[in-house]
Parts: structure tokens; sequence; C-alpha cells
């Protein structure tokens, strides 16, 4: 009797354990389905939030969003919050030296005035645009820094997970 009453006992506890899963919903894991809302500060700056896009939708492991945030995302359910700080490494890497650059001012459009801090919007040879920043004015030429502008910092996501399938 003892031994029935222990096993309906572990059985009532597992259903609940259960039920409790399924109300939480799926945890992200590799190929999840994923959208959430988020507040992107560095240096205590807000620089992006999916306030007025809407919540940011990505399948995770399949490399669209920056390391160190697909990783701490891992795990969470809808619904879930969390403050997730990402170093440079994870991020967008360090400045390369070797990213800044000297260009003729020729060869910006004689429509754009040159001023230290401009970002101008380049192309690649595949024809792929990317933002660069005016570092330096000189005489015949400008300074670009083509790292990008979120190279070398530390950024910090406040997340909610709006759903996970």
């Amino acid at each position: 009797m003892k031994c029935l009453r222990a096993a309906l006992m572990l059985i009532a506890g597992l259903s609940i354990f259960i039920s409790q899963i399924y109300a939480e919903g799926p945890a992200i894991r590799n190929g999840s389905k994923v959208a959430f809302d988020y507040v992107l500060t560095v240096e205590s700056k807000v620089v992006d939030s999916s306030q007025t896009k809407g919540p940011l939708e990505y399948t995770q492991g399949e490399g669209t969003l920056i390391p160190g945030l697909t990783k701490q995302l891992e795990g969470m359910k809808k619904g879930d919050e969390k403050t997730i700080e990402v170093k440079p490494e994870e991020a967008y890497g360090n400045p390369d030296p070797a990213g800044i650059r000297e260009i003729p001012l020729s060869s910006i459009p004689a429509n754009i005035k040159p001023e230290v801090g401009l970002i101008l919007e380049m192309q690649d040879e595949s024809g792929q645009a990317f933002p660069t920043k005016i570092t330096e004015i000189k005489k015949d030429s400008i300074v670009i820094d083509l790292n990008h502008p979120l190279a070398g910092k530390t950024l910090t996501f406040k997340v909610k997970i709006v759903s996970v399938s």
C-alpha cells in the first residue's frame, strides 16, 4: 500500500512538473525561431532599440546575431527578461589598425562636406554598403575608419523574449 501511495505521489509530482514545463514553453536552442524586444546601450547611452521597429526575429544558430548575444539567449523562454553584457571579442571585435585608410578628397561626392565624425556609407567590391567614419581631414585627403562603429565597445542588451518556436 505504501508503494502504491508513493507511486501515485510520484506520478502527481511528475504531472505538475511536466505541465509547468509546457506552460512556460520551449527554451531557445539551435534551430529555434525567436522574437525578442531589446534596448542596446553602449557606455550608458541607448544606441538601438526594438521599441519603434518591433521585436527582432532570428533563428538560433544561423549566425545572424553577434556570437555573445546568441550564446546568452540560449535557454531563455517566452516572457524571460535578462540584461546581457557582450564584450568586444564576442561582438564586433577590437578596432583593427589596418581599417584606418587615407583616401583622396576627390573621391567624396561634391555634395558632401567632409567633417570629422561624419559617417559615410561606402560599398565593398560586391556592392554591400557599410558605414565608415571620417577621423581626420587633411589638405587633399581624408582619413576614414573602416572598423564597425561598435568595434572595441562592450554592448549591454536588455532583452525580453516575445516568442520561441
